[in-house]
């Protein structure tokens, strides 16, 4: 069974909420790809930092919002906030690893501050 079709057994998410899980899973994925990647050349330091810190906000985020608990606006903020920062910094690279990246960030972004204003 795919991520998706769990997701969407949870009866009380909403479709957008669904969405911000599944763009979450996804961001965790690919920052943890990107870092990997980053590992050993120096210039790529704080990209690997910040997808670190990625990942693990994003998967949080994913979790709180699959048991509904009552911080995950809060934890949408700054996942939101995590996001656009790494995007900023995979941007500033040529690898194909941070254009991805910084591709996946950017809808995780603007889906969690859809999650945070709700």
């Amino acid at each position: 069974m795919s991520l998706s079709d769990t997701v969407s057994k949870i009866d009380r998410l909403s479709d957008e909420q669904r969405d911000c899980i599944e763009n979450c899973n996804e961001a965790a994925e690919v920052c943890e790809w990107c870092a990997d990647e980053c590992l050993g050349d120096p210039d790529m330091e704080e990209c690997a930092r910040l997808c670190r810190d990625v990942a693990d906000l994003a998967s949080l985020h994913a979790r709180f919002m699959a048991r509904g608990s009552d911080s995950s606006s809060q934890l949408a903020e700054a996942c939101a906030d995590a996001c656009e920062a790494c995007a900023d910094e995979c941007e500033q690279h040529d690898a194909n690893h941070c254009q991805v990246c910084a591709d996946v960030l950017r809808e995780c972004a603007e889906s969690c501050r859809n999650m945070a204003g709700a």
